[in-house]
């Protein structure tokens, strides 16, 4: 009797675990998701960008802090959206996300 629950349990967990593997696996493809990849890029690209204009002198620390902070929240965002459409943000999503990005790069080297 003993041995049965023994063995239902560990075929419960097999399963629990496997299916934990399939879920990693789906978010790593995710990640590429070309919208995603597309916000994603550009973000890299303006904290990029920031960070150059700080060392130039032509923003200060706390202008760069606001805006690396505004970037920050984007990226929230975008991951937000991505976790309610299992890895993947619309069309719409990417638009609204880019128009927060194009804000916050007119205030990169005024």
């Amino acid at each position: 009797m003993n041995t049965r629950k023994l063995l239902i349990a560990a075929m419960g967990l097999g399963v629990a675990l496997g299916g934990v593997s399939a879920a990693s696996a789906q978010t790593n493809w995710d990640n590429h998701h070309p919208r995603r990849e597309q916000v994603n890029d550009r973000l890299a690209h303006q904290d990029a960008r920031i960070h150059q204009e700080r060392r130039e002198g032509e923003i200060n620390g706390r202008q760069a802090h606001r805006m690396h902070m505004a970037d920050h929240r984007i990226r929230m965002s975008e991951r937000r959206f991505a976790r309610h459409h299992d890895g993947h943000i619309s069309r719409a999503e990417q638009e609204r996300l880019n128009h927060r990005e194009n804000n916050v790069s007119h205030r990169i080297g005024r």
